[in-house]
């Protein structure tokens, strides 16, 4: 019997509204940007690209409205090679996210759910039916319904897939929430809310993985951006050095890395084996404007 290979995604899906700039405003100032883009984006749909992008037949459960959003979004992911038939259409907006960005490249986003938050217990009971056979990795996130990410997770493993969180935008979490997941991949700002360690370095970062690992997570893979991933699991602690890049904008790093990171193991690599190849993909991710648009292609292999 062949072990599917696939990737589901159970999660977020916006339309990113971004705004480039010098620098970013200060409370109650007006400036000048530079430039504007509205594109696919969230969490769930980025990651989703970027596994499709990575090669993994991957498939989408997450909710769009009924706006002038709705055919940029669906029609992006599919565009990208994602399985959209698990994308329900319901009444109202599309999710939105404004994002700023700076010119070194750092940003930050206000994320309004809106469709979103419409996704619900029925819609992940049937993503995760009809991705059985398919895939054998689910990607999730928090930009839904908390509940609608306990029953993902619940419901893949109990399906036989590896269950991975990207902890983001973190958010407190019932501790027996841990136990039901196989990777947890924060930053260090999640890190740092979630287990109440201030992550600032390699060191503090292990401190926070064995938290994670502690409360009964497989594996805590905590990144550093530049610093590179800290991976804290029952065989110790291992820090991998990130490649060096110029950020442009850091937006979507983190997907391009958490979805290439679920297509290398739904293909069969190990964690430490999928890790590298993630870890290139969301270097390159920050060396081009945007969300979705930044992510590479791994049809030629990141370096």
């Amino acid at each position: 019997m062949t072990t599917p290979s696939g990737v589901l995604v159970i999660g977020s899906i916006t339309a990113d509204v971004t705004t480039f700039s010098q620098r970013l405003p200060r409370p109650g100032e007006t400036i000048l940007g530079d430039d504007l883009t509205l594109v696919l984006g969230g969490k769930g749909a980025n990651q989703a690209v970027a596994a499709a992008l990575a090669g993994a037949d991957t498939q989408m459960v997450g909710c769009v409205g009924t706006d002038a959003f709705a055919e940029l979004t669906r029609g992006g992911l599919a565009a990208s090679g994602v399985d959209v038939t698990s994308v329900r259409t319901v009444d109202g907006p599309t999710g939105v996210a404004h994002i700023r960005v700076d010119a070194s490249g750092e940003n930050d986003i206000v994320m309004v759910p809106l469709a979103n938050d419409h996704l619900g217990l029925a819609d992940v009971d049937a993503g995760v039916a009809g991705a059985v056979g398919r895939a054998s990795v689910l990607l999730t996130q928090l930009e839904t319904p908390v509940d609608v990410m306990v029953r993902a997770t619940r419901a893949a493993r109990a399906a036989g897939m590896v269950a991975i969180l990207d902890p983001a935008p973190a958010a407190p979490l019932d501790d027996a929430v841990w136990a039901e997941l196989d990777v947890v991949t924060p930053n260090e700002t999640e890190a740092t809310t979630l287990t109440g360690i201030p992550v600032v370095d390699v060191a503090s970062a292990e401190q926070a993985g064995r938290w994670f690992v502690e409360r009964g997570v497989a594996h805590a893979v905590v990144t550093l951006a530049a610093k590179g991933v800290v991976v804290v699991d029952a065989d110790g602690a291992r820090h991998f050095a990130a490649p060096a890049v110029e950020a442009v904008d850091t937006t979507a790093a983190g997907d391009a890395f958490a979805g290439y990171l679920g297509a290398g193991l739904a293909s069969g690599l190990t964690l430490d084996a999928a890790l590298p190849r993630a870890m290139a993909a969301g270097a390159l991710a920050v060396t081009r404007r945007g969300a979705s648009p930044s992510l590479p292609s791994g049809r030629t292999p990141p370096p």
